[in-house]
């Protein structure tokens, strides 16, 4: 396979140099190296620049609601878990509105893998501040400056159980699609946070701001396997360094599929439909 096989009829209208672009690359990347048909995985977006992508990949998709992205890929991975199932949202959409059922997937190690735009705004409706905002940040919601501090994915995601915790820049496209594809491959929850910028709303953290402060994980000898470690160094202060890459990985927990009972022996598509002789009896079991 090819990326190119995954575009379709439509073009991206994202705004020039805009970093979904790179996300949009990653992506398709990532699921040309596994050889992946456009009929042998599922895309769910969520409601923003992000879920534009929708009319961009080609594949089984689904459009959500807004914060629903993830409950709907829950849906789809457990009435056909041979699929893989990826989620597409922003960083508003899917921390903002969806930020339960993020953790609740991360504790259930449902086996997604799930794609957070990050660029710090609200960029569909105009740069209004958003859940990844740090402090101070000041927008047109919030012109004296965000009051809240911002949330951080990797340790949210980490606190709640997620067993792999990556995150990439999206002026980095070779480096992201490697990050995109491990963590399709693994078995349990995924989460790659991305570093986008936002080049129309945000002009603070755009491409230089990244370029000056990101370094590779895998160059400095991270231990992945250690949590706390993963913590520590997803922490760290911004100006001492953004660290990209894998952060914490865990092999051993087995997916929320893998131990529901009644989808052991196949995937709850292929199960025959019975139908009861007698309702009555169901009724009167289940009262």
């Amino acid at each position: 396979m090819n990326p190119n096989n995954y575009n379709t009829e439509h073009k991206p209208t994202w705004c020039p140099g805009c970093g979904d672009f790179g996300i949009w690359a990653g992506l398709k990347g990532a699921l040309a190296k596994q050889g992946l048909s456009p009929h042998e995985f599922v895309v769910v977006y969520g409601v923003g620049c992000s879920g534009n992508m929708t009319d961009f990949v080609k594949s089984y998709g689904f459009h959500s609601l807004h914060g629903r992205a993830v409950p709907n890929a829950e849906g789809i991975k457990l009435a056909n878990h041979e699929l893989p199932v990826v989620v597409v949202g922003g960083d508003g959409d899917l921390l903002g509105e969806g930020s339960g059922h993020l953790a609740h997937a991360s504790r259930g190690n449902h086996d997604l893998t799930v794609i957070i735009h990050d660029n710090r705004v609200y960029g569909l409706t105009t740069g209004q501040a958003a859940p990844t905002s740090k402090r101070g940040y000041k927008s047109k919601s919030t012109p004296q400056g965000i009051i809240e501090v911002g949330m951080n994915p990797l340790t949210l995601a980490m606190s709640q159980g997620a067993t792999y915790v990556a995150r990439g820049f999206a002026g980095d496209i070779p480096h992201l699609t490697g990050l995109i594809e491990e963590g399709m491959k693994h078995k349990g929850f995924s989460v790659v946070d991305v570093l986008q910028p936002c080049v129309t709303f945000n002009k603070i953290n755009n491409y230089k701001y990244y370029r000056e402060r990101v370094y590779k994980l895998e160059e400095k000898g991270h231990n992945s396997q250690d949590r706390y470690a993963a913590y520590k160094v997803a922490e760290q202060n911004e100006e001492e360094g953004i660290p990209i890459g894998l952060f914490y990985q865990n092999n051993d927990r087995p997916a929320y599929h893998e131990q529901e009972l009644s989808l052991k022996e196949e995937p709850l598509v292929k199960k025959e439909v019975k139908t009861p002789a007698n309702f009555d009896e169901l009724l009167k079991f289940f009262k």
